[in-house]
């Protein structure tokens, strides 16, 4: 999953040092593992955009970006 970019300024036009900014919690599915068990499908694909908890998943980077790597049960709900 890729986070989206945090915010760089505040509504009133602030901006934000890179040390105050919050974690990004939307991010967009860029893969998604096939499940083991036949009944299990999962219920997300690549392209949907995700909300997951703040704490959720394990930051890596590859190929010089930077994605995030968690359960399926992290998310807590997809835009329609």
């Amino acid at each position: 999953m890729k986070p989206s970019a945090a915010e760089d300024k505040t509504a009133s036009g602030l901006f934000i040092p890179d040390s105050a900014k919050e974690k990004p919690l939307v991010g967009t599915v860029v893969a998604v593992s096939e499940s083991d068990e036949d009944d299990k499908k999962p219920k997300i694909k690549e392209g949907d955009v995700v909300l997951y908890g703040k704490y959720a998943g394990t930051e890596v980077t590859i190929d010089g970006t930077d994605l995030l790597i968690m359960k399926e049960t992290d998310i807590f709900g997809k835009k329609i």
